[in-house]
């Protein structure tokens, strides 16, 4: 196993935190969210099924199929149906995002440690060790950071701008909030499933029920199947998912940023009757184009301010519909096959 660098290492560190208090962790569960994802099954399993067979404690590996048109599915399927399997596959009816199909998967946990993973072997499963040795140690949340990123130079750039973002916004001191790659304890797990809200951002959320948390940093590989599920839409729909459902400094800047714009707005007036009133109407036609510009820079700011407080009124109104995040069709093991009508 690689050696890692102390000074990459980033703890949280709240008050009150007893470590001896958490109990021994017996049994890891790592969810795994699948989206069209047959061509790296077959490697993803094999791998996380050999690094948890090195934890030498029991294990459970659940796969998610968020809605998957390829194989995906009959494949989860078939490898659950085996018989000593470790894989529990859990079927959604139809793709809900990466968020919550983790959540579907943690509805079915039993570990007393639930460890995430991508299933683009972008993270390596390999990494699973390192994480269940620094949760031991005492901590609710272990998270993680990529090193020597293999993403293209864009999707870099877009991860480093949503990271600061979400630093400033929430004030969680968070050094990768895109890596998925992460450990959990039970009771934050538990404690996740008992929040009613629509868009959810696991890291976020956890970091707020834990009393330690600590940063270590792993591998990040090339992506050697399909492509990136998440086009340049998606990552600005991310962006405004990650602000708005976390936190109401947006709101707050608005409202100061429209302040300062009409402060500005009034004394440009009074300095255009006062230009006018000295150099005559000849002047103030002459300005007429400026006038127009800065009437356009008002329009804008008031349709960013619109956007925003809808982005806000959108997540109240899906909140007051109180719709599930997810629905399971049915969760297959390899002693039974459960259908949405047994689990309820």
């Amino acid at each position: 196993m690689t050696t890692r660098p102390a000074s990459l290492t980033h703890s949280i560190n709240l008050p009150g935190v007893d470590m001896f208090t958490l109990p021994p962790i017996e049994k890891v569960s790592v969810v795994i969210p699948v989206f069209n994802e047959e061509e790296s099954l077959p490697e993803l399993l094999r791998r996380t099924t050999a690094s948890c067979d090195s934890l030498g404690i029991a294990y459970e590996i659940l796969l998610v199929d968020d809605g998957s048109s390829d194989n995906s599915a009959l494949m989860l399927s078939e490898a659950a149906e085996q018989p000593g399997s470790h894989v529990v596959a859990v079927m959604l009816n139809r793709n809900y995002g990466q968020h919550s199909a983790i959540m579907a998967g943690f509805s079915h946990v039993s570990g007393d440690l639930v460890i995430t993973l991508d299933a683009d072997l972008q993270n390596p499963p390999e990494e699973i060790p390192a994480l269940v040795e620094k949760a031991k140690e005492g901590y609710d949340v272990v998270g993680t950071v990529r090193q020597n990123r293999q993403d293209s130079l864009f999707r870099k750039l877009a991860s480093r701008t949503i990271n600061r973002l979400i630093q400033r916004a929430t004030g969680k001191a968070m050094g990768d909030y895109g890596c998925m790659l992460r450990a959990y304890r039970r009771h934050i797990v538990d404690a996740m499933l008992r929040c009613h809200e629509r868009s959810t951002f696991i890291p976020i959320l956890a970091n707020t029920f834990a009393r330690k948390a600590i940063e270590i940093p792993v591998h990040h590989a090339v992506r050697e199947y399909g492509d990136s599920k998440y086009s340049f839409m998606r990552l600005i729909n991310l962006m405004y998912d990650l602000v708005t459902c976390l936190t109401t400094t947006p709101l707050r800047l608005l409202s100061v940023f429209g302040s300062v714009i009409a402060l500005l707005g009034f004394s440009l007036s009074v300095l255009l009757v006062v230009l006018r009133l000295t150099f005559g109407p000849q002047w103030g036609g002459e300005g007429m184009f400026m006038l127009f510009a800065i009437l356009f820079t008002f329009i804008g700011a008031q349709f960013i301010g619109m956007g925003l407080l809808g982005e806000y009124i959108g997540r109240i109104y899906n909140d007051v519909r109180a719709r599930p995040r997810y629905f399971i069709q049915r969760v297959v093991r390899h002693d039974r096959t459960l259908s949405s009508e047994e689990k309820e």
